[in-house]
This record gives C-alpha cells, structure tokens and sequence, in this order.
C-alpha cells in the first residue's frame, strides 16, 4: 500500500512539475544533483552545407526545366497574323460582326467584358476583394495583435498629423483631388462608349482617394471612407454584380427575353446592364486601391 502511494504521489509530483515549469518535484528538488554544465552541441555544418548545395542545384535545374517547358511552348505556338490562327475564330468574328447589336455597347471591349464574359470580370472583382480581406486579416490592427508601445506611437503618429500641415501639398490636393475623382467618374461612366470602364476609372478615382489621404491625414478621410463603408460599398457591388448577371445569363440560355432595353447605341443610358456592372466594378476597384494604401500605411481602413 506504502508502494502505491508513494508511486501515485512520485506521478503527482512530476505531473505538478511538469505544469510548473520545474523539472523536478518540489521535495525533491533541493536534494537533486546539480546538473552539469551542458555540452555544447555543434551545428551539422557538414549536412548543412549539402543540403545549401542541393538547393541551389535544384532550383537551378528547376528553372532550366521552366525555361524549356516555356521556350518549347512559344516555339509551337502559330505565326503571328495568319488567317487560320486558333484566336482568329468564329468568336473574335461574333464580338466584331454581332457585338453592337447584342450588347447595345460601342466599345466592343466592353461589351466583351461585361456581356460576353461577363462571369470572367465578377471573378476579377471577387479576387480583388478577396485580396483586400487577406491583407485585412493579416494586417488589421487590433488588441489581439498590438501592445502597449505600439498604441503609444501610433497616438504620437496621430498628434503629429494633426500639427503638422504641409501647406503646398494641401493647396494642390484641393485643385487635383476633385479633377482625379471627377475623371475618374467619366471613365467609368463612359466605358460602354469609350476606352475606359470600371477598372481603369476605379484605379483613377482610387488615386484620388490616396492623394487626399496623403495630403490631409487618413482622420479627414475616414468622415466619410472608413471600414464599413468599404465592406458595405463592396459588398453590394458584388452581390448587385451577382444578381445581375444570374438573371441575364439565366433568361438567356433558356431563351427568354430580359427585359432590360439596350436603349440608343452611344447613349450614355445605354448598352443594358453594362453600364451599372461597370460602376459596380469601378467601385470595387476604388476601395481595393484605397484599401491596400491604409492597410499597409496604417493597419486599418
């Protein structure tokens, strides 16, 4: 009986050590032998350079292998300009020949984009957000992730962006921060009519965005642009996008007319529902190109 329970008490005792951090029970402790110096070990410096030679064998026989796999797959690819090239099919010739009449949009690029591949361009609009939530994960500044000292000079960031004022950068944000948003906006309206539309206006108006910022501190900013503007903004861009499109493509593939005029081409209520897909994705792009610039400059949006 003695046997069991001092067994049970030795498990107790390395058990409670053990959660302790201590090596050994506490009774047992004093009278242990003071452990010896502890050899040093050497690092396999042997192995470890086989294994650096190795590597950078392999990644150099790995991008050989890349190089030749690309080489031979340029070297097979058809002329450039030849009537019976792969891209010079009935396709391309349904956008040129068909595109205008079936879209409603004089930019035929747009048409193709927004109408034809229209699945394409939401999956485009669906990475950038995805990109934007990725960085949010990994940078967003919260109490799980900062302590005290960083609080402490992001306070002291603040004081100071609110003292100092850069005068000449402030004067010229006032004149070009409304032109940029301005075009911005009619590239992104007149995408249906013109080279432009919703990603390359969204990137405009997204500098915008950064140039105020830059001028006149993020606080100003976040009156108006601050995270649930940029999560409800792309958020019901995507779901509108989603919505849109499913109806179109639904009504089509079964033959049943949309209802949804294409109105006169070069109009600028035209081309169907390539004009407000077209906002929806200018949109997205604007807070993508912001959200990147705050999550990276300050850890928040």
């Amino acid at each position: 009986m003695n046997k069991i329970n001092s067994a049970s008490h030795t498990l107790w005792g390395r058990l409670s050590a053990w959660v302790e951090g201590d090596p050994l029970p506490r009774e047992k402790k004093a009278a242990a032998p003071a452990p010896s110096a502890p050899r040093e070990k050497k690092p396999p410096v042997k192995k470890m350079r086989r294994f650096i030679a190795f590597y950078r064998v392999m990644a150099v026989v790995f991008c050989v292998v890349i190089i030749g796999v690309l080489m031979a797959t340029v070297n097979a690819l058809p002329l450039f300009g030849r009537a019976d090239n792969p891209a010079s099919n009935e396709v391309v010739q349904r956008y040129v020949e068909s595109g205008l009449e079936e879209t409603g949009a004089v930019n035929i690029v747009a048409g193709m984009i927004l109408d034809y591949r229209a699945f394409d361009t939401f999956g485009e609009s669906s990475v950038l957000f995805l990109a934007v939530t990725s960085v949010m994960i990994l940078l967003l500044r919260d109490k799980n992730n900062t302590d005290r000292e960083e609080d402490l000079r992001t306070a002291r960031e603040l004081i100071v962006e609110n003292k100092s004022e850069d005068v000449i950068l402030q004067r010229i944000a006032v004149i070009l921060v409304p032109c940029i948003l301005l075009y911005g906006i009619y590239v992104i309206l007149n995408g249906h009519l013109s080279p432009g539309g919703g990603f390359s206006g969204g990137a405009i108006a997204g500098a915008g965005l950064i140039l105020y910022a830059s001028s006149f501190g993020m606080i100003r900013l976040h009156r108006f642009f601050s995270q649930k503007t940029f999560t409800a903004v792309t958020t019901s861009c995507l779901l509108v996008y989603a919505c849109s499109k499913g109806y179109s493509f639904f009504t089509g593939a079964n033959h049943l007319p949309t209802g949804i005029p294409l109105g006169t081409p070069g109009a600028i209520l035209s081309s169907g529902l390539i004009l407000p897909l077209d906002i929806c994705v200018g949109l997205i792009v604007t807070c993508t190109m912001y959200g990147f610039y705050a999550m990276f400059t300050k850890g928040e949006i």
